[in-house]
């Protein structure tokens, strides 16, 4: 079994603790069928270039720190570069934390194998902002491995090439609510300092409120995530794991995506695996398949 990353960091007044949801997206691409059928996709016989992986809203990074640190166990492979993006800048410094941890504890007790390359894949012009970081790792034999670029302060996957994503997680907040709380602004200073007691609560609830208000069907930012994913993924191995609860109509949306042509299909995982209190929860893994996918000399990356 590979072990959970460590939040022991993290303060979880203004940021999701991991929870049944969490565990489920790490327990499913963990799994033996799962890893298999990612290795078998990212298999280095069919492109050898390094793997891109995205979590969009990282919370406390739990998940991306899973992937970047067992990327040989979940994806068959060591060349993986990782970036997460969240609206909460708070979350952002803790899955800065978070994926360093998991990365550094994981080499040290079993040094990688294979040599990374540095690519940020952003668009022109964006600054990852003081939580952005590269971890490298220097290698006698390969030289310097890159495992982390960034993590983020942005609305999902807003500022990506397009094409460039190979694996994208996202853990929405996916309870239905009334409404939808407004994104915060963008902000670069730490203003809780000045605040009174009462602003600083009315903060933190607001910011964890962003963790778990979905609107209608719990599906307003989920729906998107997943506008965007034709654009951001890579069209000939991109794979996207989107985590839904039953009242998000799990089967309706598998259709939906079925729908849009072009060998794009979803398969709903975990369907027996997890409860969260009243609520079935499971992932529906997105990828595009058969005629209607690219091949890999079709490709053209932005």
């Amino acid at each position: 079994m590979i072990p959970t990353p460590s939040t022991s960091h993290v303060s979880f007044d203004r940021i999701y603790e991991p929870a049944e949801d969490s565990f489920l997206l790490l327990d499913t691409i963990s799994s033996e069928e799962e890893s298999a059928w990612l290795c078998r996709r990212f298999s280095k016989e069919i492109d050898q270039s390094p793997l891109f992986i995205v979590e969009a809203g990282t919370g406390s990074g739990v998940v991306l720190a899973f992937a970047a640190a067992n990327p040989k166990e979940i994806f068959g492979r060591s060349d993986v570069l990782t970036l997460g993006t969240d609206v909460n800048r708070d979350a952002c410094k803790a899955t800065r934390q978070t994926v360093l941890r998991a990365v550094d504890d994981k080499r040290m007790g079993y040094p990688g194998e294979d040599g990374l390359f540095s690519r940020l894949d952003l668009m022109p012009g964006v600054d990852p902002g003081e939580s952005g970081s590269v971890l490298e790792v220097e290698n006698a034999e390969t030289g310097k491995e890159t495992h982390f670029l960034a993590s983020m302060t942005t609305d999902l996957c807003a500022p990506l090439r397009a094409r460039n994503v190979d694996v994208l997680f996202f853990n929405p907040p996916y309870v239905p609510t009334p409404d939808m709380p407004p994104l915060p602004p963008p902000s670069t200073a730490d203003e809780s300092s000045s605040m009174s007691k009462w602003e600083k609560f009315e903060r933190d609830s607001y910011l964890l409120s962003l963790t778990y208000a979905g609107g209608l069907d719990g599906m307003e930012t989920t729906n998107r995530l997943l506008d965007a994913i034709p654009e951001v993924l890579n069209p000939w191995r991109g794979v996207a794991y989107v985590l839904l609860c039953g009242q998000n109509k799990p089967e309706m949306v598998k259709e939906r995506i079925c729908d849009w042509g072009g060998g794009w299909t979803a398969e709903i995982l975990g369907a027996d695996n997890m409860q969260a209190g009243w609520e079935r929860l499971v992932v529906l893994r997105i990828c595009r398949d058969g005629p209607g996918a690219a091949s890999p000399s079709t490709v053209t990356k932005g």
